[in-house]
């Protein structure tokens, strides 16, 4: 029995604690006290960390954990000294009954990495910040090459792959997919529902690959709809990275 669980911090951050029977791990623990109460609260037998990416926001609560519980932390290839489980694209490791296979995503960051699991024949996908909810990260570090070509390869996996990103971004991203793709009956649709969702108190994620294809503007490039909007507002070249890159810069002043 796999069970995930958010935890939140800062203002808009998720940290999730994934828990089976043979124990519990937390992916991108940007604070811990929050993630400490829940230890306590429910006696939980914390077993490692997953690390997307470097930034403060997901990796600070990395040494009050371990200083409570000594634990494998599994982390992309950079300067974070308790990552001692380094792991890089095509590497693959288990932890708590779970294979997780390492899948390499630069653009948000240089070193930014995904976890990809399955769960009983259900594909999860750990992603941090490079795919959300109706969006995709901002290229700090990389190129807009590369954060394309990681969307796209994110777009790849199985369409009922649920997808557990970094932030509750999403009501904002579909307020900006609306200004790309302002026809798609499926986007307003799932706009109504997340705003509801978020109005009741809960977080509007997981998402899916599917639902995904279906509503962000950042994996529907290729759609002559968003092209048709895209390039009549921009000066831009009709193809999937141009249109791409030119949503993104888009977003980025929006």
């Amino acid at each position: 029995m796999l069970n995930v669980e958010p935890i939140k911090a800062y203002d808009d951050n998720y940290i999730w604690l994934i828990s089976t029977n043979e124990g519990s791990i937390v992916v991108d623990p940007g604070e811990s006290e929050n993630i400490i109460k829940q230890i306590d609260k429910k006696q939980i037998d914390l077993k490692g960390i997953l690390i997307t990416h470097h930034h403060y926001d997901h990796t600070n609560g990395i040494k009050d954990l371990l200083d409570r519980k000594k634990c494998d932390v599994y982390g992309p290839i950079n300067n974070i000294d308790s990552i001692n489980k380094k792991v890089n694209g095509s590497d693959k490791f288990s932890i708590i009954g779970i294979d997780f296979d390492v899948i390499f995503v630069p653009g948000h960051t240089l070193d930014h990495i995904a976890f990809y699991a399955f769960n009983n024949g259900d594909p999860l996908l750990f992603c941090g910040d490079t795919l959300f909810a109706g969006g995709c990260g901002r290229v700090f570090e990389g190129t807009y090459q590369q954060m394309f070509d990681s969307v796209k390869k994110l777009s790849e996996l199985p369409k009922n792959t649920k997808i557990y990103c970094g932030h509750e971004y999403t009501l904002s991203n579909l307020k900006f997919a609306l200004e790309v793709d302002p026809d798609n009956a499926i986007l307003k649709d799932e706009y109504k529902s997340i705003e509801n969702i978020l109005a009741s108190g809960m977080p509007s994620l997981p998402t899916t690959i599917n639902k995904e294809l279906n509503i962000n503007p950042f994996m529907r490039c290729n759609n002559l709809d968003v092209k048709k909007n895209i390039m009549k507002k921009f000066t831009c070249k009709d193809n999937e990275f141009e249109i791409f890159t030119t949503i993104r810069k888009w977003k980025d002043s929006y």
